[in-house]
């Protein structure tokens, strides 16, 4: 009976590790770029963020990683890798390239997992979700959550955390 039970508690830890942690997340400050120069190369050519997504939709496919979040070498690699991953890569090259970016996290009303889109400045905001870059040019965060909610049919937006390239958290959004 005791081993049931430890059996039982260890699955629902497990299961609630996949259902709640979604996508994975990579800390890229301390990324340190690889000695590949064929990795340099593309690092170096996708020079916009419409560039990277438009190279992510080319070249990755998505497959949830819910226990880690590779950096973006190893996604490249890899090939493949969620919306944390995608994120995490555009956000790196795009600010190689001197773009100021931003990730955000959403919260959803009507589901455990969370979701994660790459923000850049150009003479205003754009984003990638997952692999798509949405050149909407707003001004807040907030409208790029919203967009991001308008084109979504299944997900609500319960809340979001907006965290700057160094990851420090500098906006939540709970007013949903």
């Amino acid at each position: 009976m005791k081993k049931l039970l430890i059996f039982l508690i260890g699955l629902i830890v497990i299961i609630g590790l996949i259902f709640l942690t979604g996508c994975g997340l990579c800390d890229i400050n301390y990324f340190i770029m690889p000695d590949d120069l064929e990795f340099i190369a593309v690092v170096e050519s996708l020079d916009t963020p419409k560039k990277v997504c438009t190279y992510v939709k080319d070249n990755f496919i998505y497959k949830l990683h819910p226990f880690y979040a590779p950096d973006p070498y190893i996604l490249w690699k890899l090939g493949e890798g969620d919306c944390n991953d995608f994120e995490t890569f555009a956000r790196f090259v795009a600010n190689y390239h001197g773009y100021e970016t931003w990730r955000i996290v959403i919260y959803f009303k009507n589901a455990l997992l969370k979701h994660t889109i790459a923000v850049f400045e150009e003479w205003k905001l754009t984003y990638s979700n997952v692999q798509y870059y949405k050149p909407i040019y707003v001004d807040t965060f907030k409208e790029v959550v919203e967009h991001w909610e308008e084109s979504q049919t299944k997900y609500k937006v319960k809340s979001y955390k907006v965290y700057d390239y160094g990851d420090k958290l500098i906006e939540i959004g709970d007013d949903y």
